[in-house]
This record gives structure tokens, C-alpha cells and sequence, in this order.
């Protein structure tokens, strides 16, 4: 009985001193776990101090790259707005109100030396010029009839025709542009052939109001030379044309209305 006794006396305070072994041995652990953890506090705001000074050196040393485009081309589009002037009017014409015109199209632009500075510019417009003057227009069995409005005796609201061309510019181009920077002076001249693809006319006073379409007295071809000269997005712009704008058939008391037609205003370019 004494031997199972001291058997199981050995064996308790075997099993205590192997449990209270492992609990110091779980505490130092423990412990450990705990010393490396505040280590690791400790340690990071160091790490994100090292990582933030990376960062900051890596930002420091990225280089932005500008490509710079050696066969660039300019002012490949315009638009331009106009005050349309009358030339060589018959006894008592004149023109009322304002008379605008607009311009629109594509050239391209086609550098001549290596700077790409100098160039010449083929390209496709569309163009629409207003005249306000006082010239009424009718129809006579058919034909059209032209007659001088006398202002002083007639109060009208409103007489103009409207001519719509299709445009083919021809230009020389000089400039000061370079391939880092797209402010530059520049002065463009050329001629413009243009083809009428409508024209329309209208009168209208007090009593009546008068509309033609396509009156087959205007010109069907139009040219003429052209200017173009300035800074930047400012430019301006002069159209002379070299034809008259109806044919020898119009004609006021017997004379032919030999009317041509000069655009002055400000000219626009982009790409």
C-alpha cells in the first residue's frame, strides 16, 4: 500500500512541477511575445519614417517627360467671322444694318523647310456672307427684276440676300512657331475659289414680304485674294473679291450691277 502511495505521491508532484514548469515556461513566453511586440511599436514609426523618405526620394527623382512632336503642323482648322462690305455699287445703293459673314473649314498645313515654320495650306471651307443693303428683288414672268429702294420714300423692315459658298483656300504661311510653344506670329495670304450652292433673297415691308431662292443672276464661281496676320488667338483677316458677285444680265435702269464684295473682321485657328 506504502509503494501505491508513494507512487502516486511522486507521480501528483511530477505532474505539479511538470504543470508549474510549463506555466513559467508559458509566462516567459509570454513575456517574449510582449517584449517583441513593444519592440515592434517602438521600431514603427522609424519604419514609416524610412518609408515616407523613400517615397520622397522616389518623387524626387521621377522626371516628367514632354514629347515634343518634330513634324508638328498648325492651324489645321479656322473659323472666322466677317463684315461684309459692297464695291462698285450702282447710283443710290447702300447698305443698312450689319452685314456679317461667317467662315468655316480644314486646311492642311504642310511645312516647306525643317524649322516647319514656312508653309503653304491646301483646304475645304464653308462660308455663308450676308448683305443687307437695299436692293429689292422680285420676279417678273420668271426672270428677276432689281430696283432701287428709295429710303427716304419707302420704310421697309428688312432686305438683304444671303449667299452660301463651298470654299477652296490656297495660302503661303510664314510664322515664328517652334516645335515647344504654340504662341507665335503669323501672317497667312492666299486666294479662295468658292462655288454658290444656294443664294436666297428676301424683302419685307409693311404690305408685303418677298422670298427667291437660287436666283440664277449670281455668280456661280467666286475668288478672290485674302490676309490673314497676327498674335496668338488674335488675328486679323481681309477677303477682296476679284469677281463680281451677279452676272452682266443683272442689271438696274440698263446697267449692270458690277458689284464685288470685301470681308474685313477676326480669324480663328486651332490644331
Amino acid at each position: 500500500m506504502k509503494k501505491y502511495f508513494f507512487l502516486l505521491f511522486f507521480f501528483a508532484f511530477f505532474t505539479a512541477f511538470a504543470q508549474e514548469n510549463q506555466q513559467i515556461k508559458e509566462a516567459q513566453e509570454r513575456e517574449e511575445q510582449e517584449r517583441i511586440k513593444e519592440s515592434l511599436r517602438e521600431e514603427k514609426p522609424a519604419d514609416a519614417r524610412e518609408i515616407e523618405e523613400a517615397k520622397r526620394k522616389r518623387d524626387s527623382t521621377n522626371i516628367t517627360v514632354t514629347v515634343i512632336d518634330s513634324l508638328y503642323r498648325e492651324d489645321q482648322f479656322y473659323i472666322g467671322l466677317t463684315y461684309n462690305l459692297l464695291q462698285n455699287n450702282p447710283d443710290g445703293v447702300s447698305q443698312n444694318s450689319f452685314s456679317s459673314g461667317l467662315h468655316l473649314g480644314f486646311l492642311r498645313d504642310m511645312p516647306l523647310n525643317k524649322r516647319r515654320n514656312v508653309a503653304i495650306a491646301v483646304g475645304l471651307g464653308y462660308s455663308m456672307n450676308d448683305f443687307r443693303q437695299n436692293i429689292k428683288i422680285t420676279e417678273v414672268d420668271g426672270n428677276p427684276n432689281y430696283e432701287v429702294i428709295d429710303e427716304n420714300e419707302v420704310d421697309f423692315d428688312k432686305n438683304k440676300f444671303a449667299l452660301h459658298f463651298v470654299d477652296l483656300p490656297i495660302e503661303f504661311r510664314w510664322r515664328t512657331s517652334t516645335m515647344q510653344t504654340h504662341r507665335f506670329w503669323r501672317i497667312y495670304t492666299g486666294v479662295k475659289f468658292s462655288y454658290l450652292f444656294l443664294n436666297k433673297s428676301k424683302y419685307v415691308d409693311g404690305n408685303e414680304t418677298v422670298k427667291i431662292f437660287n436666283n440664277k443672276d449670281f455668280n456661280k464661281f467666286q475668288y478672290g485674294a485674302y490676309i490673314a496676320f497676327g498674335y496668338n488667338t488674335w488675328n486679323f483677316h481681309a477677303y477682296y473679291g476679284l469677281n463680281s458677285l451677279l452676272k452682266s444680265d443683272a442689271k438696274i435702269d440698263g446697267k449692270s450691277i458690277d458689284m464685288n464684295t470685301i470681308n474685313i473682321g477676326l480669324m480663328f485657328y486651332i490644331l
